[in-house]
């Protein structure tokens, strides 16, 4: 089999001898590696799927992605975005600021704005690349994230206690955006699409309940309406989302390091596909032999559950080469 079939047996429960997928995030290491900066990887698709398909290469990866910052959907709708040479693109101008604004906000056309498009064509180059042997993983802002990008996220969090019809006008802006950028790029090619919604864990439990839970739960009947697979990434603590969480028949569930895969499990079931968590900076600092001894005691503890390796959050860009070839080794049962 290839990766692409052994990935979807092992979301579909149907056992692959021997397989424990290993895919950490990679942005900022993946252009380093293919001797980018990180604003050649954001700005141009053909640099972020030469660089992911490198990392594929040099630490047998089992799946590409198309994640590159937050603010593709955001510049869609408007605002101004800076690329940085060594770090993460700079949105300048927060666009929404009144109920008016909202009013105002057009919805984008993805296959025009320049960057929902570049990430599309990625998808497609992926495709004509890969031919379909290895999956090819989407991505979206999730609500919550999109409004905090267009908003600013101290405005945002302070509108969500204060002003509900402007929360949930502007967030129903952006789930309409959030659709057609997913499926535009299930259409081009991808097997699975990630929804980016990192502020939730900033929020408490009866806020995500509030505004954020159905909208959640809408965008992935969606994206599984499409024959895609949904992975949802909260970055932090998501503890006392988890019960929440549960009720989204998420596909792959991103764990930080602050989340045990027990606690996870013991919420949302042994279906769903639990992805993570060690910390990205033990991955980055400690010894290979540390490194060797945190990751072969995760593995086992995780051993018959649904369970992927990967780090809690992105990989610092930082890290040496030689600390994920570890991880990989110890996936594939070699310590």
């Amino acid at each position: 089999m290839n990766k692409k079939e052994k990935f979807l047996h092992f979301l579909a429960n149907e056992t692959v001898e021997g397989y424990l997928p290993f895919q950490p995030i990679l942005m900022h290491f993946a252009a380093r590696l293919s001797g980018n900066s990180y604003g050649e990887f954001a700005s141009d698709h053909q640099v972020l799927v030469k660089s992911n398909i490198k990392a594929l290469n040099e630490f047998d990866l089992d799946w590409v992605e198309l994640i590159s910052d937050p603010y593709r959907e955001t510049s869609a709708f408007g605002a101004k975005i800076e690329y940085m040479p060594e770090g993460v693109p700079k949105c300048l101008n927060h666009i929404v600021k009144t109920i008016d604004d909202v009013h105002a906000l057009q919805h984008p056309d993805v296959y025009k704005a320049e960057r929902t498009l570049d990430r599309i064509k990625g998808a497609e180059l992926y495709q004509k690349l890969l031919k379909g042997t290895v999956p090819v993983f989407g991505w979206i802002e999730g609500p919550l994230a999109e409004a905090c990008d267009l908003v600013g996220v101290g405005d945002m969090l302070m509108m969500l206690m204060m002003d509900p019809d402007f929360s949930n006008f502007l967030m129903d802006k952006c789930m309409v955006t959030a659709k057609a950028f997913a499926r535009a790029q299930v259409d081009a090619g991808c097997d699975v699409i990630g929804i980016g919604d990192a502020i939730c864990s900033q929020i408490d439990a009866d806020t995500y309940e509030a505004y954020v839970k159905e909208r959640h739960h809408e965008l992935v009947q969606y994206i599984q309406s499409l024959g895609a697979k949904v992975k949802m990434h909260i970055c932090g603590d998501i503890m006392h989302l988890l019960p929440s969480l549960k009720c989204l028949k998420l596909d792959i569930l991103d764990i930080d390091w602050q989340v045990k895969p027990e606690d996870a499990y013991s919420h949302i079931g042994t279906g769903v596909a639990v992805c993570g968590n060690i910390d990205p900076v033990t991955i980055m600092n400690v010894s290979e032999n540390q490194l060797v001894q945190t990751t072969s005691s995760l593995v086992k503890s995780q051993q018959g559950r649904k369970f992927i390796l990967s780090g809690g959050c992105e990989i610092c860009v930082d890290t040496p080469v030689q600390n994920l070839k570890v991880l990989r080794q110890v996936s594939n049962g070699v310590f």
